[in-house]
């Protein structure tokens, strides 16, 4: 069973395809072969070795795609990081409250990369661009699983937030705990 930890959570502005960590995590689409936004970035810099993977895993496991809140690592091709794990988040909805799904994408990519052996991992502000889940709500969830979720070996965090809007929601959030 793994211990419980408080992780160091850093917040980063920038292109999370510039981290040097174990795991970074991307905000995938279900299909794993690329996308646009942080997918779309993760595969362009990581190359084809990432796309392999994921094709590897349609072919054996995922056939369906992966499905919303779950999380599978592959390699990080040329990125400077041991692994990538693939997580889906939920597109937002007024009318459905889908945060479980977005708590499990944060929950289940610390649970792979305690599993992995990770000390580090960087997370995208998951859901938050294309698939319209607000930034202010987006980072409480993220924030508030990250904190009660991280366990052993995984010591740091990063948010690597793409823009002004996202670094200073999250820098709300993480005032406020």
């Amino acid at each position: 069973m793994s211990t419980s930890v408080s992780p160091v959570v850093r917040l980063v502005r920038g292109d999370i395809t510039d981290q040097s960590v174990d795991v970074i995590v991307n905000a995938a689409n279900s299909s794993l072969l690329g996308g646009g936004g942080v997918d779309g970035a993760i595969h362009r810099r990581g190359g084809p070795d990432i796309l392999a993977a994921c094709r590897e895993l349609r072919a054996s496991r995922y056939g369906k795609g992966l499905p919303t809140g779950q999380a599978v690592a592959t390699t990080a091709g040329r990125l400077d990081a041991r692994w990538i794990v693939h997580t889906v988040g939920p597109v937002f909805s007024g009318a459905q409250d889908r945060s479980a799904l977005l708590a499990s994408c944060y929950r289940e990519s610390l649970r792979l990369a305690a599993e992995l052996g990770a000390r580090s991992i960087a997370f995208p502000a998951i859901s938050t661009g294309i698939y319209g889940w607000p930034m202010d709500d987006g980072a409480r969830i993220a924030v508030r699983t990250v904190l009660a979720e991280t366990v052993e070996p995984v010591e740091e965090v990063r948010f690597v937030l793409f823009d002004a809007h996202a670094y200073v929601e999250f820098e709300e959030v993480l005032a406020m705990r």
